[in-house]
């Protein structure tokens, strides 16, 4: 059966992808397992011409009591010579045929043994890709998760990764994200995501040179999938324009990236040092005003144009939401009327407060009784004043008149 078994195996590790030193320890441990216990056999395959041989593995001891398991001193001497007692020597027996059950037994334990070593190595390969950027093709549906084909294995995109705003169906091409691979009974269980923001950061790694080469680094996303996506960037290199490397000349290399996720609109902005300065690159496309930071609250308080203040908010709170994913601080938006109308009132009470003093009123009744009639007295007398100087008035005003007469 020898060469011919092993001639086909070789094809067959070909097909599968194996090394053909794992195909030929799989050889040899089927064919162990075929001939007897495998603690007293061993099995050498050359893997290019399908010979094997079989060695019966001995003990060196002074008196033999088990053939099958001792070898005595003296004869283990003659076959290597610097032999030492207790040790294990191998002995070339000639290799017979297996017979049909030792034939069965061998076949099974290669084809266990090649499915086990696929799965194994399919594991490392796609276990040393999760963060990465791969393609596949759906095959079929499965309780609302999509199978897909990566070529050597079978992925899972779930229900919660796939984009929202997205339709699947059979034989459809999609770039996604290897998110997780476990073990499985079943094999390598590959987890795919459409909908992870590491999807975009990848997208633009492979849209934007400057990224790929480090010259330009994303330091933050914030993704709301099928929707909208804020994305920070700076440059590294000297004079470098991260937003216009990012978008590209006349947009084309953000618009692929757009195409690709199905048309989910992408805010390129850039990154500052300065909070105040990040908060207002964030709201980004709004106008900002001022923004205030209270460290101890972790909150931005933004203030923004009365036109402009839909715009800064987003819909359902979109864009200040993202604002705030991106940038790590609470976000207070507020339009530039709303903040001019709370502050009036203060100023207007600061005046009423400076003109109109609080009067003061004494205790004591006979200081009150007295103020009452020096009061009285004193409106009185003024009354009389002007009663006098009304007379006065009166009496040259006549006087007057005599004098015009004559």
């Amino acid at each position: 059966m020898n060469k011919e078994l092993v001639t086909g195996l070789a094809l067959l590790s070909a097909e599968k992808g194996l090394p053909k030193e794992v195909v030929g320890d799989i050889i040899a441990r089927a064919l162990k397992r075929a001939y007897g216990p495998e603690e007293n056999i061993d099995v050498k395959v050359d893997i290019n011409t399908g010979a094997f041989k079989v060695f019966l593995l001995k003990t060196v001891v002074e008196k033999v009591e088990d053939p099958k398991l001792q070898i005595q001193f003296d004869s283990a001497r003659r076959i290597k010579p610097d032999a030492e007692l207790g040790e294990v020597i191998p002995l070339e027996e000639h290799a017979t045929a297996l017979g049909r059950i030792g034939a069965q037994t061998a076949k099974q334990v290669i084809q266990q043994s090649l499915r086990e070593a696929e799965r194994e190595q399919v594991f490392a390969e796609y276990a040393e890709r999760e963060g990465d950027i791969i393609n596949g093709q759906i095959t079929r549906f499965e309780a609302g998760s999509a199978i897909m084909e990566l070529g050597r294995a079978d992925a899972i995109l779930p229900r919660s990764e796939q984009a929202p705003h997205e339709r699947y169906f059979i034989g459809q091409h999609r770039k996604v994200l290897v998110l997780e691979v476990r073990r499985s009974i079943r094999g390598p269980q590959i987890i795919v995501s459409r909908s992870h923001r590491g999807l975009v950061k990848r997208l633009f790694e492979l849209e934007v040179p400057e990224i790929y080469h480090g010259q330009v680094e994303i330091t933050g996303i914030a993704r709301e999938a099928g929707s909208r996506s804020k994305i920070a960037v700076r440059a590294r290199q000297p004079g470098l324009d991260p937003v216009g490397a990012c978008v590209g000349q006349r947009g084309l290399r953000v618009q692929a990236i757009v195409n690709e996720l199905g048309g989910e609109r992408l805010d390129v902005i850039p990154w500052a040092e300065e909070p105040e300065a990040f908060v207002a690159n964030a709201l980004s496309p709004a106008q900002v005003l001022r923004v205030d930071i209270v460290p101890e609250e972790k909150t931005a308080y933004v203030v923004v144009p009365d036109r402009q203040l839909s715009l800064a908010i987003g819909k359902e709170g979109q864009n200040a939401r993202l604002a705030a994913k991106i940038t790590g601080w609470r976000i207070d938006i507020r339009s530039e009327s709303e903040v001019r109308a709370e502050a009036e009132p203060e100023a207007e009470l600061v005046v009423e407060e400076s003109v109109v003093p609080e009067p003061v009123i004494p205790d004591d009744p006979e200081i009150i009784r007295d103020d009452l009639i020096a009061e009285v007295e004193a409106e009185s007398a003024l009354a009389d004043d002007d009663t006098m100087e009304e007379e006065d008035r009166a009496l040259l005003g006549g006087k007057k008149k005599r004098a015009d007469r004559r």
